[in-house]
């Protein structure tokens, strides 16, 4: 089964929030997303090579409220909480060909494998039914794109390589055991942390390597 590292997502109160954080921090700007109807959100998107990219996310406040959760949490008083003091990095999305043992894999819980589309982008994700991020958002999301290329195939390359990707949380090694048992490719730069929750990444840029979380 394939398992490698799709993207990064760093949420925002507002898209224009988000995008100004992560080019104060890179060096670099986003380029522009689109929208996710099904879920009342849209993004921007900045390249880390072949294959990843980083997501900047947020509610849309021009679209309908969605018939269910929006993911990332991005419905829940803790998220605006912890987004009021800023942008942060949250989350991060992980690309398989097999999406049933994929997300067998994590400890996500109950999932909807959604099909959505996005322009010329069409992919099955598996959302939490409640929007909630398992263990502090260190067990990706499960992606598999399906047609139309993926993201970074049509981003500007700005020159930003992701260098490792940090799991902070106590069970943080058996999460990252349990993916590499079902085929995460070993070679993936990531990294288990017993002391804090949550994700960081270490990202070369222009300018050097720039540690991204809160």
């Amino acid at each position: 089964m394939l398992l490698l590292i799709d993207h990064l997502v760093v949420a925002a109160r507002t898209l224009e929030e988000g995008a100004a954080w992560v080019e104060s921090r890179l060096g670099v700007p986003t380029s522009p997303g689109g929208k996710h109807a099904t879920m009342g959100t849209h993004n921007r998107l900045l390249s880390l090579g072949a294959g990843r990219y980083l997501e900047v996310i947020a509610i849309d406040p021009d679209a309908p409220p969605p018939g269910r959760p929006r993911w990332f949490e991005l419905d829940s008083p803790a998220m605006a909480q912890r987004l009021a003091r800023g942008p942060a990095l949250i989350h991060w999305v992980a690309r398989t060909d097999d999406m049933g043992q994929a997300v067998a894999a994590t400890a996500a819980g109950q999932s909807d494998v959604l099909a959505l589309s996005r322009g010329r982008f069409h992919w099955r994700i598996a959302v939490s039914r409640s929007g909630h991020l398992a263990q502090d958002g260190i067990a990706p999301t499960i992606i598999e794109w399906e047609s139309g290329g993926h993201p970074s195939e049509f981003l500007p390359d700005v020159g930003c390589r992701l260098e490792a990707l940090v799991l902070y949380h106590p069970e943080a090694a058996a999460a990252l055991h349990a993916l590499s048992q079902a085929g995460l490719d070993p070679a993936e730069p990531i990294r288990p942390d017993p002391h804090g929750r949550g994700i960081s990444a270490q990202i070369r840029t222009p300018h050097g390597i720039v540690e991204v979380r809160e």
